[in-house]
């Protein structure tokens, strides 16, 4: 279907740059709430170049990253299952999930400690269902997992994985339907204020549109984008990196690996940021496989640069490294695997705040390896904030000041 171009005499009430996992929750939200709106994106969402792709984004209540993301996923499920409703399609399905480390090491992730424990304190907290089981508990409830025997485990009820490409294709449907307006397959070139700088002015290599507040949700892209601006300062607040998803058929123990018998995981085997991997149920029933994947924060590169290709000793050393002496039912057999881009901060965690000089403008970056399943709850708190409505969804933890306190410090 050929899109009709927004006309550029009309001016908007918000223009969110950047139609992905982010974009599309706050595009969404501002339609519900009858803000006259455009959303612009220099490819055609979802697509598969930059960091919502690969089927599968996990999902949990209990965030061991900071008590301050949990209001956010717990109403980021609300709004899946609002949009299922709305739909008729699956965007989010409940398989539990298991986090499980050795009970003697600090097993970092995403930057955090004792993160097994971490999460299980949240959990509590908050009063999300949960179970603590020692390696028996878990080998009698997943036998799946070959486990060294001194393992803490973390098993959430509510866990579960998003389909990040059907979530932001609903989220824009919708949006659509309610009166957004969308520009696909241009690339923004400069947001500029306009006379006492009021208004802002959003230009494209063919047209340029005008908007009392713009949401800048360009994930990998922030970084080029801040260059634009003039904004080296910002500019090294962010980092990319390429990130690996690696798919390995499950053959004959396709039933033990399904959604219902096999949770989402995320298992530590160590102390470093590295030593772990995360892994999802076989939940194509055509080509039934082990979704697994790790992170890595030492090499970085651009959307320019990054090498989208996957090849074949990649999945060979995942397989080598990390899931063959652990799921001794996965015979290696790689039948997909992608890459995609992690954007990420000093201290792994978001940064949502107006560009200095310019508060009409909001940067809006769920990065660091965790943001797709607090998208659709962030996305409702940006779009009350950028209209000036109260929210109950607390967005300044992830003001910018922070970073350049600890800088100072």
């Amino acid at each position: 279907m050929t899109q009709s171009i927004p006309d550029s005499s009309t001016h908007y009430d918000v223009i969110v740059v950047g139609l992905g996992a982010l974009g599309a929750a706050t595009l969404y939200q501002l339609s519900q709430r009858g803000a006259r709106v455009l959303g612009i994106d220099q490819f055609s969402p979802p697509h598969d170049l930059g960091s919502s792709h690969g089927d599968s984004r996990i999902t949990r209540l209990a965030v061991g990253e900071g008590d301050e993301y949990v209001p956010f996923v717990q109403r980021s499920h609300a709004i899946w299952r609002e949009l299922e409703e709305r739909t008729g399609k699956p965007l989010m399905t409940t398989t539990g999930g298991l986090i499980l480390a050795p009970r003697g090491r600090v097993a970092e992730h995403h930057g955090k400690p004792d993160f097994v424990r971490r999460t299980i304190a949240c959990a509590e907290r908050f009063g999300i269902a949960h179970e603590v089981l020692d390696a028996a508990g878990i080998r009698a409830r997943f036998p799946q997992f070959k486990l060294q025997g001194d393992e803490i485990g973390y098993f959430e009820h509510e866990a579960g994985f998003v389909r990040p490409e059907e979530a932001i294709g609903a989220q824009l449907a919708v949006a659509r339907a309610s009166g957004a307006q969308t520009l696909t397959g241009e690339r923004v070139e400069a947001v500029e204020p306009v006379g006492h700088g009021d208004v802002l002015r959003v230009r494209t290599a063919t047209a340029s549109f005008t908007a009392g507040r713009v949401v800048v949700a360009a994930g990998a892209w922030l970084p080029a984008f801040l260059g634009t601006q003039a904004r080296a300062d910002w500019q090294a607040d962010f980092s990319v990196h390429r990130q690996v998803m690696h798919w390995f058929d499950t053959g004959s123990a396709a039933a033990d690996f399904a959604p219902g018998r096999f949770p989402i995981f995320i298992w530590m085997f160590g102390d470093g940021p590295e030593d772990y991997m995360y892994g999802f149920p076989a939940s194509d029933p055509a080509q039934p496989a082990l979704k697994v994947a790790t992170e890595q924060y030492v090499d970085a590169t651009t959307p320019d640069t990054i090498d989208r290709s996957v090849s074949a000793e990649e999945s060979a050393a995942m397989y080598r490294e990390r899931v063959a002496g652990r799921f001794p039912q996965i015979d290696g057999r790689a039948v997909k695997a992608r890459a995609c881009m992690y954007t990420v901060t000093p201290d792994r965690r978001f940064v949502i705040d107006a560009l200095d000089g310019m508060p009409n403008l909001l940067v809006v970056s769920a990065c660091s390896g965790h943001g797709f399943k607090h998208s659709a709850g962030l996305g409702d708190a940006i779009a009350d904030h950028v209209l000036g409505r109260a929210t109950t969804l607390d967005l300044s933890p992830f003001a910018r000041g922070r970073l350049l306190e600890k800088t100072a410090a």
